[in-house]
């Protein structure tokens, strides 16, 4: 199932949510631009690695990854699905809530998913990045504040159609790619 929007019409510009998404898009094309060796050097500077957090639990610089990685992808495909997600569900969601409690509300969803994936791993040493856990929590709002919304869906068949799945239904059965993206590369 591919969402493609949803019945919920916006009645104010989601600025923060076209804001996020261009700051995701500058990074992103940004770490594209780099040689291999120095890609990978933002990866392991900016990226999250949880035993790098838990051999400085007192450093207050050493929680900054849990930050900035959420504005990392790893590849094309990470940042277009969580791009789109974010289109699709935060503009409503950023109409509910307001822009600047909407900004507080993903950038706390990301930081929690992130020490989440702490506490499910403290001794990783693997770099993970990405905005799925920001974005998974406006999905998370989307589908409490607009429980009788359908998204309009295209199922990729033979003959593609499209139909309308009530976003319980939509939630409850799909992972559009969400998880933040593990950045393994050997240079």
């Amino acid at each position: 199932m591919i969402p493609l929007r949803d019945t919920i019409p916006s009645k104010h510009t989601p600025i923060m949510t076209w804001t996020i998404i261009i700051i995701n898009a500058i990074v992103f094309l940004y770490q594209s631009s780099l040689p291999d060796r120095q890609a990978l050097a933002i990866v392991y500077q900016y990226a999250f690695i949880p035993a790098r957090l838990a051999e400085s639990l007192n450093n207050p610089a050493a929680y900054i990854p849990l930050f900035t990685s959420m504005f990392m992808h790893g590849n094309w495909m990470h940042i277009i699905s969580n791009m789109w997600s974010l289109w699709l569900f935060g503009d409503n969601v950023e109409d509910k809530m307001g822009a600047m409690r909407f900004l507080i509300f993903y950038i706390l969803c990301g930081l929690i998913a992130g020490l989440a994936h702490f506490l499910s791993g403290p001794n990783s040493t693997v770099p993970t990045l990405g905005a799925s856990g920001a974005i998974a929590g406006v999905m998370g709002a989307y589908f409490v504040l607009f429980p009788h919304s359908r998204i309009i869906t295209l199922i990729p068949f033979i003959i593609p159609f499209f139909i309308y799945v009530p976003s319980a239904v939509f939630f409850g059965t799909t992972n559009i790619g969400h998880g933040n993206f593990i950045f393994q590369k050997e240079v």
